[in-house]
């Protein structure tokens, strides 16, 4: 193949032809590509195997982390320890495409590798590296860890993934009608456009969108403006003409999302209440493009247990219950492997898996040491409690988190911590599982997609009302959904001791007695959530909405 003059290597059906390049810093392709995170990878790379099977002209661009976001490993009392190994991928191939582009006002080299699509069946994909001899010790860095730490490393990572990868573009002779950016870390491609562009900002609008996911004003990134413009980010525009454009009151600081929604002609959140939270948080601010939703997915064909969904569609609730109860001793292997601990497939099990956050309250249920201990220790409802994530390797709050729930875990033989939450852990877990919850603090939750996924493998979400939930629970019908409270005249304290209390009466009152003497009420809350999140949280339907509401707007 000539990657010189790269050509889409499928026929692209006729609905999809607009030309897309997607930026995204992770993917979750699968379990042997280490080069993500968490949610924003499991929906890239959702995303990346639904624009195949659409045959869409779509491609995506990421970076080929040398050594992934990191390894979850243990210490010696079990507690977490990150471990940083060095990956390799001989099912990559190299383009042969080499490149220079500015960082710190220096030349950097930086290497394409590509993914084939009949490898995983995704789009095309390039991943971008500079871990080469041609580069001195620290442009070599770049490319190592996912989300470094350091500051300057970080804002090099973003120039590489967006002025990078737009430039890798124009080296393909590739051209491209849209620049998605997924979040805003890919933005330099932007000031790459502009300068590309002579300065015309207008056409940089005509070809970037960009999606949003962070609900919160502060939890948006900002970095020093004079580092930006030291780590040449803005491709050569002095920094007071970017901050012309980006617009953001505090004259030291950077603001990535702000002036992504500046220099994009549309935007959208990943929820409708997500884009309703995104008006409202950014509307105060003059030039930002239209902020529309479309409702983040999950890969059905990828995620979902198709002899569990034949059992479903034949009405056979006996071969479903033999085929749930397989994937739940099939998780439970998992556990005795890491834990010692002998899981029973006839107990409901409650999973808790996402990333490690603050705003995720792992911990809550805990927080009630004396309903916890009840709920434990309940000879005639028996409940069994797993948890797993990745906390970011220097979040030192939600490794206390991590490690505070695998201590506790010793004290209950139903209690178990899992680390290595990545793909196949994920599939393991949403399949063995009977209820998945979902406690975040309303309304920090942009999305949450793991609760579809789950749902596609017959386990009943518990939630919190927020991301996705608002447009797909109906409780007690496919789900099992906390009430919206006052939550904004509400302390932190207060809302949590609100949502607390209301899970457990749910478990409690609801849940248990459902799943132990209502079993058949509980095979039709499985089947309704399996067939709703199937027609409306299937990311094709996502992959679809993406041209006809952004790329075709």
């Amino acid at each position: 193949m000539d990657f010189r003059n790269f050509e889409m290597p499928f026929a692209i059906s006729e609905k999809y032809k607009k030309k897309v390049a997607y930026f995204s810093m992770e993917f979750a392709i699968d379990q042997s590509l280490k080069i993500y995170s968490g949610g924003l990878g499991f929906l890239a790379g959702s995303h990346m195997r639904s624009a195949y099977s659409l045959r869409q002209d779509f491609v995506g661009i990421g970076i080929l982390w040398k050594y992934g976001y990191y390894d979850q490993a243990r210490n010696a009392d079990q507690t977490l320890v990150p471990v940083w190994t060095e990956k390799f991928y001989s099912f990559l191939v190299d383009t042969g495409i080499k490149f220079q582009i500015e960082i710190h006002g220096a030349p950097v080299w930086v290497k394409a590798m590509y993914l084939d699509p009949e490898t995983f069946n995704t789009a095309p994909m390039f991943f971008l590296t500079t871990d080469l001899e041609e580069n001195d010790e620290m442009s070599k860095t770049i490319s190592h860890r996912l989300y470094d730490a350091n500051q300057a490393t970080k804002v090099a990572q973003y120039i590489l993934l967006g002025k990078g990868g737009a430039k890798l573009l124009d080296e393909m002779n590739f051209e491209r009608d849209i620049y998605h950016l997924n979040e805003a870390h890919a933005l330099p491609a932007a000031f790459y456009l502009l300068d590309k562009f002579g300065g015309n900002l207008e056409k940089v609008k005509e070809k970037l969108v960009f999606t949003t996911h962070t609900p919160e004003e502060a939890g948006n990134e900002k970095h020093s403006l004079q580092l930006c413009e030291e780590m040449s980010y803005f491709s050569g525009l002095p920094a007071e003409k970017a901050k012309e454009i980006e617009g953001y009151p505090a004259p030291d600081q950077f603001n990535h999302s702000l002036c992504a929604l500046k220099m994009a002609r549309i935007s959208n959140g990943v929820s409708q209440l997500h884009g309703i939270v995104s008006n409202e948080m950014w509307g105060k601010y003059e030039g930002i493009s239209e902020i529309t939703s479309i409702t983040n997915a999950q890969d059905y064909k990828y995620w979902a247990d198709k002899q569990l969904y034949d059992a479903k569609d034949d009405s056979d609730g006996a071969l479903f219950e033999f085929r749930k109860k397989r994937l739940k001793k099939q998780l439970f292997q998992i556990v005795a492997d890491q834990c010692g601990k002998l899981f029973d497939p006839d107990v409901l099990t409650i999973v808790w898996a996402r990333r490690f956050a603050g705003y995720k309250r792992a911990d809550l249920l805990l927080r009630d040491r004396e309903r916890f201990e009840k709920l434990l220790n309940n000879p005639e409802h028996p409940v069994q409690i797993i948890w797993a994530g990745k906390p970011y390797p220097l979040d030192y709050a939600a490794i206390d988190t991590f490690n505070y729930l695998v201590r506790e875990s010793h004290n209950y033989k139903n209690m178990a911590v899992l680390t290595g939450y990545e793909l196949e852990l994920s599939r393991e877990l949403k399949q063995g599982s009977d209820v998945w919850l979902n406690n975040p603090r309303v309304p920090r939750e942009a999305s949450g997609t793991s609760g579809m996924t789950a749902a596609m493998n017959g386990s009943i979400n518990l939630s919190t009302d927020d991301g996705w939930i608002p447009e797909f629970a109906r409780h007690g019908e496919n789900a099992f959904v906390v009430p919206k409270a006052d939550y904004e005249n509400m302390s932190i304290e207060k809302q949590d001791q609100y949502d607390l209390e209301k899970i457990y009466e749910i478990i409690e009152n609801e849940v248990l007695p459902t799943y132990y003497d209502k079993p058949a009420k509980w095979r039709k809350i499985q089947f309704a959530a399996m067939d709703e999140v199937k027609e409306c949280f299937s990311s094709d339907r996502m992959a679809d909405e993406y041209y006809t509401k952004l790329y075709n707007f």
